[in-house]
């Protein structure tokens, strides 16, 4: 799992690698099968919709102290 981040804070996760800091585009590799990622998507799962349970983007950025791009964003 990759994501993409703006900003992060400086000790981050043991199963979180930087890939790249490009022109301040984060590239963050996420080790998925990590028991402390597992713990933190436990956590964090809800039912965005009836039916379907997941996480929100913006409840893990903020969770792991961590600024994504909304790319949605207008400039």
């Amino acid at each position: 799992m990759k994501l993409y981040a703006t900003s992060i804070p400086q000790a981050f996760q043991s199963w979180a690698t930087i890939i790249s800091n490009n022109a301040g585009l984060i590239e963050i590799e996420i080790n998925d099968e990590d028991p402390g990622f597992h713990s933190i998507i436990e956590e964090l799962s809800t039912e965005i919709e009836p039916g379907i349970v997941g996480v929100k983007a913006s409840d893990l950025c903020q969770k792991l102290s961590i600024e994504m791009i909304d790319t949605n964003e207008e400039n």
